[in-house]
């Protein structure tokens, strides 16, 4: 497949939800629920919270929000579809940390480098601006772990996440 990796706009804010309620499905309802799952996307991926962050995104440096689509059949534009998208926001505490919010690929391209596309876009495009990458990923996510770590990521702490009780992240890093 070929990719193409752009800064979002407000005209996929649409598909960029689409995308996060399906693999947000496919990852987490053996762990959290289907209707779990439905509620943290209703939250965390609201249209109007989609648009604001899309928008910041635009008009600085230190915000990447990206979104992978593949190349029409010509190869000269863009097709009509979200394959996978990417946020990357200042750690609050540390602004030389780049925190990685958002990374995720549509379940039927798993496995086909979007992925990998928007990450490598990422670290290009904020390697001047962060030292490091941080990022959080749930223990149970063995996909997103496996991914993470086959691109350099180490892991570095594991903290409770207050999507379901006793339940852990891992804190992976990597340098720029």
């Amino acid at each position: 497949m070929t990719r193409v990796v752009r800064q979002a706009t407000t005209d996929d804010i649409w598909a960029v939800h689409a995308t996060a309620r399906q693999s947000w499905h496919a990852a987490y309802d053996d762990l959290l629920g289907a209707d779990r799952v439905d509620d943290i996307v209703d939250e965390w991926y609201a249209i109007g919270d989609l648009e604001s962050s899309i928008s910041d995104a635009s008009g600085r440096a230190d915000i990447a929000f990206l979104v992978a689509e593949g190349a029409d059949a010509a190869g000269d534009g863009f097709a009509d579809d979200c394959y996978g998208f990417a946020q990357v926001v200042p750690w609050p505490e540390d602004t030389t940390v780049g925190y990685l919010t958002r990374l995720y690929v549509r379940p039927d391209v798993w496995g086909e480098g979007v992925g990998t596309a928007l990450l490598e876009r990422l670290e290009a495009d904020l390697d001047d601006t962060f030292e490091r990458l941080r990022l959080a990923v749930l223990v149970d996510n063995e996909r997103g772990i496996s991914f993470y770590e086959a691109a350099g990521f180490e892991h570095v702490a594991t903290r409770e996440t207050d999507l379901a009780d006793g339940l852990e992240e891992r804190v992976y890093e990597k340098s720029l």
